[in-house]
């Protein structure tokens, strides 16, 4: 049984972010990509300390499918070092949990 991830991508806007999580769901790579716009970012980068406004992207996938989602949001993405992190989850309704899967599967395909 694959693990079930949490992955989360900033972008630079809204339109960007709903792009690749449509295609992120359709290529089922994702179950499902909730998108937040008006998240302030504020990091370091090329030396200097900035802040942006960007549109966050909490991605559901699995472990199987993480890295071919990785690869996917780099080719789609307009930055040069996206952010791609990911993490378990811990718990859930096993129902939601068997979606999921389910979701991302190639099988039956």
């Amino acid at each position: 049984m694959s693990q079930e991830l949490i992955a989360l991508v900033t972008a630079p806007n809204k339109d960007e972010a709903s792009r690749i999580a449509s295609l992120l769901v359709t290529e089922r790579l994702a179950a499902c990509v909730n998108i937040i716009s008006g998240v302030e970012s504020v990091y370091r980068w090329q030396g200097e300390v900035t802040s942006d406004t960007e549109t966050l992207m909490i991605i559901k996938t699995t472990g199987e499918r993480y890295l071919e989602l990785e690869r996917r949001v780099k080719e789609l993405h307009s930055y040069s070092t996206p952010e791609v992190i990911a993490f378990k989850i811990e718990r859930g309704s096993n129902a939601y949990l068997q979606w999921l899967r389910e979701s991302t599967s190639n099988e039956g395909v």
